[in-house]
């Protein structure tokens, strides 16, 4: 593990990390690089294919090598020590670590195997805030101790990366991680200087505008797009997402009316919600036949993108989403596909029967 470690700080040296200390003043100039920035639905097979293609043409015909991914800082250089490693240890802890999340689908192994075996030089670069922290950050930082590395850069931004997590849960908003995802990509990209990446997160970050509504916070896209100009692109990959077969048909029965309801199972995503609650997973039926009886009630300002669902979302359906709560309750929302767009991308919009 020592050999891995001193190997991944070696790479990191190499691929210019070294950062200045005031990360949000941007002292460091732009990189003059390019970001290819593909938006998407987590967890969807056909769109992990096509990200393999479309990084292999990348790798292949541009010389291109960092890739940067929806994922904690530590937790990409956990890849980075895996992709020199000679076996799959270090995955299968990280893989079990994502249990509950979109990305503890057998089809995520397949996906970075795929890059080990065939683009072996890739480089990965996390920038979200430090989800895990409590497993995959403390074994990264466990590691690093052990190996006398504890006045190292890598040191100091996986504690940086675990204080922006335990900030997000601690006050339960967003914004918070809406605003810290911006800043660690610039971090990592203007340390590369000139530099081509491709970048895969969700749709709601690549979308322009306010994230989630919020008045005031810029998505990512947004941040990227002021200081970066034409030189971010933006690609919506959501119509990639498959069509699930549902696992079972159910009758549910609103305002006594019995409709035939298609069930696409429970995606067991963990996050506290705007009211300071921990969500601990959501279920998600589709009401067959039911858009014309919903038609003509009024939407409410909640909405949901088409990306957040397992199944594709198609203009004149109905779901019926139960959202299940840490301490056991469990709350039914009603959501429509009607054509409204959200930030320019595709949602649909809450309404109650």
């Amino acid at each position: 593990m020592k050999k891995l470690i001193v190997l991944m700080a070696m790479l990191i040296t190499a691929c210019g990390s070294e950062i200045n200390n005031n990360r949000e003043a941007h002292e460091q100039p732009p990189s003059t690089g390019r970001i290819f920035l593909y938006g998407e639905n987590h967890g969807s097979i056909p769109t992990m294919d096509r990200q393999l293609e479309i990084w292999g043409d990348f790798y292949n015909n541009y010389g291109m090598r960092h890739l940067f991914l929806e994922n904690s800082y530590f937790g990409a250089q956990f890849l980075n020590m895996w992709m020199a490693a000679d076996d799959d240890t270090i995955l299968y802890e990280l893989f079990e670590d994502w249990r509950g999340s979109p990305a503890h689908n057998p089809h995520t192994l397949v996906f970075y195997r795929t890059i080990k075996r065939d683009f072996p030089e890739t480089i990965f670069h996390g920038t979200d805030v430090g989800h895990q922290s409590d497993s995959t950050g403390q074994r990264f930082l466990q590691h690093l101790t052990e190996n006398n590395l504890q006045d190292t850069e890598l040191y100091r931004l996986a504690q940086e990366n675990i204080a922006q997590y335990r900030r997000f849960r601690r006050e339960g908003n967003h914004a918070i991680r809406a605003y810290y995802k911006p800043q660690n990509f610039i971090r990592e990209f203007d340390a590369l200087k000139d530099q081509d990446v491709m970048a895969i997160h969700g749709m709601a970050h690549v979308a322009f505008g306010d994230f989630g509504g919020q008045r005031g916070v810029p998505t990512m896209a947004t941040v990227l797009r002021d200081r970066y100009g034409d030189a971010l692109q933006t690609f919506d990959m959501t119509s990639y997402a498959e069509m699930h077969e549902p696992y079972r048909i159910d009758t549910i029965t609103v305002n006594g009316v019995d409709f035939q309801a298609s069930y696409f199972g429970n995606d067991g995503i963990r996050f506290r919600n705007m009211m300071g609650r921990n969500i601990t997973g959501r279920e998600f039926w589709r009401l067959e036949n039911a858009y014309e009886h919903f038609s003509d009630i009024p939407a409410v300002q909640n909405v949901l993108p088409h990306d957040q669902f397992p199944m594709n979302v198609e203009v004149g359906q109905v779901f019926v989403i139960d959202i299940h709560f840490d301490d056991g309750v469990v709350e039914r929302e009603f959501y429509r596909a009607s054509g409204f767009i959200w930030n320019d991308i595709p949602a649909t919009q809450q309404f109650y029967p």
